[in-house]
């Protein structure tokens, strides 16, 4: 009984804190159900799990980093498959904000060169689009009462998105063995999304999909006999953009690579992204992939690529854009209407474009982002704005923030490239590092391009894989002596692998 009464003693002696801390906490939690029932009784029961979920972040950065990375890309497929309890954003968005609570405490503990770039064009122009985003708050253009809730959503939306991404992504995907980490889970989710898409068109669609189509998505994936085929992304034009823009990026990984794995897992990975573009049906997805492939010609400044390049590049827009070869394939068939300046969705978009220039004429920052856009009345002189379909991401700024608007989030678009391509064509030395940059350039004007014609650059994953890669261009001058460093010490395991199977493969002939 003495023995039991010691540990007793000495067991609260020890945890008599906590025993404290958590016997509040119930106090706390009965209160509060007494109070505001469940809900608040849920609110206090959880602060211990908020608590843990804030240590392991603090605990495993990286690995949330790279749990925010899965999710960004599948968690659209998924939310056909499963009934979340939460809402998506808040799959994203908590582990994001976690993330740059862990940037900021951690600030003054992490070495200098590994740390966010705060002074570069990127950075720049992303805080002039988020500044204008946010004056929005002032625009009167609907004479519509401001709707604070609907403005600060939009101004996370699609502004502090941005930020949010930049920060996170300088400031842990900042070593070469992340970078090129963050390239390989890229290439393989690819794959998976390529051949996902594969399983829907050889063995046709599950339930879950028929149930999409049934409900709407038929509309715009079935046309004319033709099926765009859409894996698990949010539709085809996504998926397609997607897939395009990926295997360029792909390709120049592949060709810059002294390391065979890496080679061969590029390749790959950009072949069938190559084939995931085709069976998306998706037009546009050609001219993310053609731009990307053309701007390399000209960041690579090597003329044997260059050379090489053109010609494959110019083969490839003579066989769908001059010949009839495999027209009996209705994929192909559709992609060459991507060349046929009478298509008739072109059309269709050309007239929707004059209807709204015709209105956005005398709404220089259009519709703006602070009103409840379904709440305009049905007579009033902008809701055709709000009806016109906007068929692209440009189209929909230009809706929202006008004129004005649109040519600063283009403005915003083409500094990030610009900055970016100047960093790969004359700051940096290293081939393997020109080549990551050099791959991220191209994704980002093939992404644009497809943003030009879809609404696709804000969907997941584009942000994370395109603004992302964009933000490690920008941290590349930085660590480039690493990079080499890291790039050498692979040659040199690889080098000696090589070596070792071939003593063993003498040794097996003695």
């Amino acid at each position: 009984m003495s023995q039991a009464l010691t540990a007793y003693t000495l067991y609260t002696k020890n945890n008599g804190g906590r025993i404290i801390v958590f016997f509040l906490l119930f106090l706390l939690a009965l209160y509060e159900f007494y109070k505001m029932g469940l809900t608040g009784y849920a609110a206090v029961c959880m602060a211990p799990v908020i608590v843990l979920i804030f240590y392991v972040a603090l605990k495993f950065p990286m690995g949330l980093f790279w749990f925010l990375f899965f999710a960004n890309y599948f968690v659209m497929g998924s939310m056909r498959y499963f009934s979340l309890p939460i809402p998506v954003t808040v799959i994203i968005e908590l582990p994001q904000i976690l993330l740059l609570m862990v940037i900021l405490i951690t600030s003054s503990t992490r070495p200098q060169d590994f740390s966010p770039k705060y002074g570069t064009p990127m950075l720049l122009a992303i805080g002039i689009w988020t500044t204008f985003l946010i004056l929005q708050v002032f625009n009167q253009t609907c004479q519509l009462p401001v709707s604070y809730s609907s403005w600060l959503l939009n101004v996370n939306n699609y502004s502090f998105t941005f930020l949010f991404t930049y920060f996170i992504v300088t400031s842990f995907i900042n070593r070469p063995e992340r970078i090129l980490k963050f390239l390989r889970l890229w290439a393989y989710f690819s794959i998976l999304a390529s051949f996902w898409a594969f399983r829907q068109k050889t063995f046709g669609w599950d339930a879950t999909e028929s149930a999409w189509l049934a409900a709407g998505g038929a509309r715009t994936h079935i046309i004319g006999g033709a099926i765009r085929y859409f894996s698990f992304f949010t539709d085809a034009a996504n998926f397609g953009c997607n897939m395009g823009s990926s295997a360029v990026a792909f390709y120049i990984a592949a060709i810059t690579t002294q390391i065979k794995k890496d080679k061969l897992l590029f390749i790959i990975a950009a072949l069938i992204s190559t084939y995931g573009m085709f069976t998306s049906g998706t037009r546009s997805a050609l001219f993310c992939f053609l731009v990307g492939v053309f701007l390399y010609i000209f960041l690579s400044k090597n003329i044997k690529i260059a050379t090489i390049v053109t010609i494959l590049g110019a083969a490839f827009v003579f066989f769908l854009a001059g010949t009839n070869i495999g027209n009996n394939n209705i994929l192909i068939r559709r992609m060459r209407t991507a060349f046929d300046p009478n298509d008739k969705s072109k059309g269709a978009r050309d007239i929707n474009k004059e209807t709204l220039r015709k209105y956005l004429k005398d709404a220089p920052f259009g519709l703006g982002f602070n009103i409840d856009e379904d709440r305009i009345p049905a007579f009033h002189k902008y809701k055709v704005v709000q009806q016109t379909p906007n068929d692209s991401t440009y189209v929909f700024f230009w809706q929202r923030t006008g004129i004005v608007g649109l040519c600063v989030y283009a403005g915003m678009n083409i500094i990030i490239l610009l900055g970016g391509s100047f960093i790969v064509f004359f700051i940096v030395k290293n081939r393997r590092a020109k080549g990551v940059g050099a791959a991220f350039c191209c994704a980002f004007l093939g992404i644009n391009a497809g943003g030009y014609a879809n609404h696709i650059m804000l969907q997941f994953p584009n942000l994370m894989l395109f603004y992302g890669g964009m933000a490690i261009v920008y941290l590349l001058p930085s660590i480039e002596g690493k990079f080499e460093e890291y790039e050498q010490k692979l040659f040199e395991e690889q080098e000696e692998r090589k070596r070792l199977k071939l003593e063993k493969k003498k040794a097996s002939r003695v």
